[in-house]
């Protein structure tokens, strides 16, 4: 895996700071710039995001965006309102982004394959695992959508899969049921228990 740093020509940002799981945070002058500091801040309200001992951020931005690579080519982009990187006095380093998410998955090509938002995220450093949580919506390509209010996406197996509640919307149809184990670019699912199938006529899209 490689890291890439922005391109003022593509648009992609010009400043970077590297950092050891592999992420590269970049700043958008169109975005309000980042301030890192080290505080005691306590704005999450989902705390069961949060390990029971008391900790603090060691870093915390707002208007984030993090690229991820795999042999120069662009795999992912990662957008968040704020982001808390949690360091320190943990078992393992993660990453809380507490106002928002919106992932977005490349293919081979550089062109967008799915995409991924939620009202909430949390992302785990050594595991590559990230929780979504909150209105998630999975769209791929052919505009198949995802809803549900639990989601995990796992970067090494380039999967996403959640046992809770979901909704899929086709051009055809919506099913509903619980429990799905895809592709990240959704392209391939599979329901573990389908609870209702819909029919979408045209006049109803």
């Amino acid at each position: 895996m490689e890291n890439v740093k922005g391109n003022p020509d593509n648009g992609r940002g010009s400043r970077g700071i590297k950092y050891s799981n592999r992420w590269t945070f970049l700043f958008s002058v169109l975005l309000i710039s980042i301030s890192f500091f080290s505080s005691c801040t306590n704005d999450l309200k989902d705390v069961m995001a949060l390990p029971r001992n008391q900790v603090s951020p060691s870093q915390v931005g707002d208007s984030v965006t993090m690229l991820y690579s795999d042999s120069s080519l662009l795999k992912v982009m990662v957008k968040a309102n704020r982001m808390l990187l949690f360091d320190k006095n943990v078992s393992e380093p993660f990453t809380v982004l507490p106002r928002g998410v919106f992932v977005t998955f490349f293919d081979e090509h550089e062109k967008v394959s799915a995409t991924l938002k939620a009202n909430f995220g949390v992302r785990y450093d050594v595991t590559r695992k990230m929780e979504a949580k909150y209105a998630v919506e999975v769209v791929n390509r052919e505009g198949v959508k995802l809803e549900t209010e639990k989601l995990i996406w796992d970067e090494l197996s380039k999967t996403i899969y959640t046992d809770a509640f979901v909704k899929i919307t086709t051009s055809k149809e919506i099913i509903k049921g619980h429990g799905l184990t895809s592709n990240q670019d959704f392209t391939k699912y599979e329901l573990k228990k389908v609870t209702g199938i819909i029919q979408i006529k045209n006049d109803e899209l």
